[in-house]
């Protein structure tokens, strides 16, 4: 029997090495067993359970790669699965072709010819086969039975080889999907636009646009609730970064013993329970922005290595001697005062310099009344969505309640007193109405006070010019009128026989406002 010589499975083996892609390792595959095996047709397939899916083909009409050989349908197939040597076949067997009228040189059903196939397997595992067809008969009989061998195991070995590196480049394309999946999630979580016209909101827009375009480390500070990681959401939206990934950290949720290691990472073994290495949250967003969130929160013990990073880009795994470089955008958000917690020892000078390059301060809702209702819109709208809702609104007077509350949650109070409310309403109203609220559902209960914080007495007018005794009494009666109505503009005009937009200037003019606070059912 023929034998094929070293250095032409040496030639098989470099030309096998030198493939780039799964198809171009595919194809000179099978361009290297026609240069060692003379034959018409020569195919790929993978082994899939009950079928055998065509790989890469050469001398069968292309639409070959789109069918599936069932073995059950095709017995020289399953004959060559079922064997763990290669496969001769008989140049007058009766077992029907798979590729009868799909062979290239030959147009129609084909002739007595040569057939054979090789099994490939790996670790046991049958994973593919190959098929070589020619049109010479006996073509194949001369062929020696280890040069045989030695082909299916070069085809077994590249099959393996692509198929791994088919799994290992679908993981990393999953972790890359899962790394946009989870920043698109973060942009897009709890709306990913900022909603206000007042002139704090526009100065919001303002700065955003300006450091947005840099790679400046901001430090966004405000009141719990203002709503300080949209912020950072649309400072990355609108950064250079935008298609990179955006990783968010709650430093708060630290513990001081895993601080370090959430943020650089570290190695298997290098503490009580680091069961494997770990990449840290510096490292993941290496090339994009990472969001520490509550910065103010970190033990002192790690913000001199947060500073080495600032200042170098590098960072040290714990349990680990080398030094990785990492280009990260830094956002940071506080509640607290960074420069108080300075004088106080607890938060170092050099490293809220270093976070502060760009301060941005973000506004509290009581600062910006004239967005209340846009706000209230957004959740209205976003609320209805969720309960399957055809429609939300609010009632004048609920309007009124929302402009004249205090809201010491800010935004995030806003939004819980909207969905409780909404969820209260719904409760007695037929599917497809639309839903008014009212002030019962706002659940915001109210004490009516003066600028001065005290109402006047009767006595206190004593003494008083015509002007300022007729404003205090006016005063009065207002107040006695809200409280009765709890607040109640409309039936407090309506008590006081004027209308409801005059009392309002009325009462401005005199100093009336109404301080609200969320009822809470309590005693």
């Amino acid at each position: 029997m023929a034998e094929i010589n070293s250095t032409m499975l040496l030639e098989v083996a470099l030309d096998l090495a030198n493939s780039i892609t799964t198809i171009d390792r595919f194809d000179r595959l099978l361009s290297s067993i026609r240069k060692a095996i003379n034959c018409d047709a020569v195919v790929l397939l993978a082994y899939q359970g009950e079928l055998l899916q065509p790989l890469a083909i050469q001398g069968l009409t292309a639409d070959t790669l789109g069918r599936r050989f069932w073995l059950k349908d095709h017995p020289r197939l399953a004959t060559i699965c079922q064997s763990t040597d290669p496969v001769r076949f008989p140049s007058d067997t009766e077992l029907a072709d798979p590729y009868d009228g799909l062979l290239l040189a030959q147009a129609g059903d084909l002739p007595v010819h040569s057939c054979m196939g090789l099994p490939l397997y790996s670790d046991g595992q049958l994973i593919g086969v190959v098929t070589l067809d020619s049109l010479k008969p006996d073509a194949f009989s001369a062929i020696a039975e280890r040069t045989l061998q030695l082909i299916a195991a070069m085809s077994a070995a590249t099959l393996k080889t692509a198929v791994q590196l088919k799994k290992l480049e679908q993981s990393a394309r999953q972790a890359q999907d899962l790394v946009e999946e989870l920043t698109h999630e973060a942009l897009t979580r709890e709306g990913g636009e900022l909603i206000g016209q007042s002139s704090a909101m526009l100065a919001l827009k303002s700065d955003i646009q300006l450091v947005a375009a840099s790679d400046y480390t901001v430090l966004i500070q405000g009141q719990t609730g203002v709503g300080k990681e949209l912020v950072a959401r649309t400072v990355h939206q609108c950064s250079r970064r935008v298609k990179q990934q955006l990783v968010h950290l709650n430093c708060a949720s630290l513990p001081e013993t895993l601080a370090e290691s959430e943020l650089f990472g570290h190695a298997k073994g290098a503490f009580t329970g680091a069961d494997r290495e770990r990449p840290g949250k510096f490292l993941l967003a290496d090339g994009g922005t990472i969001f520490l969130d509550e910065v103010g929160e970190l033990p002192l013990s790690v913000q001199s290595k947060l500073l080495r990073v600032l200042q170098s880009g590098e960072i040290q795994p714990v349990g680990k001697d080398d030094v990785k470089t990492v280009n990260v955008r830094v956002i940071a958000a506080t509640n607290r005062d960074l420069a108080a917690e300075v004088a106080a020892g607890r938060f170092r000078a050099d490293l809220y310099h270093r976070l502060s390059v760009y301060p941005i301060q973000v506004p509290a809702l009581k600062d910006r009344q004239q967005d209340v209702l846009l706000l209230a819109g957004y959740f209205l709208e976003v609320t209805s969505r969720k309960l399957g809702l055809r429609q939300l609104k609010l009632s004048p007077d609920a309007r009124l309640q929302l402009l004249q509350y205090n809201w010491p949650g800010n935004v995030r109070e806003l939004e819980h007193v909207i969905s409780r409310a909404a969820l209260k309403a719904s409760k007695d109203t037929a599917a497809g109405d639309i839903i008014a609220l009212l002030p019962a559902h706002l659940e915001l209960s109210l004490t009516i006070q003066s600028s001065t914080n005290a109402q006047v007495s009767k006595a206190a007018i004593t003494g008083l010019n015509l002007k300022a005794a007729t404003d205090e009494f006016q005063k009065q009666q207002i107040l006695q009128m809200l409280q009765s109505t709890s607040g109640n503009w409309s039936q407090a005009a309506k008590q006081l026989e004027l209308d409801r937009a005059n009392l309002s200037r009325l009462a401005k003019r005199l100093g009336i406002s109404v301080e609200k606070t969320v009822y809470s059912g309590r005693t």
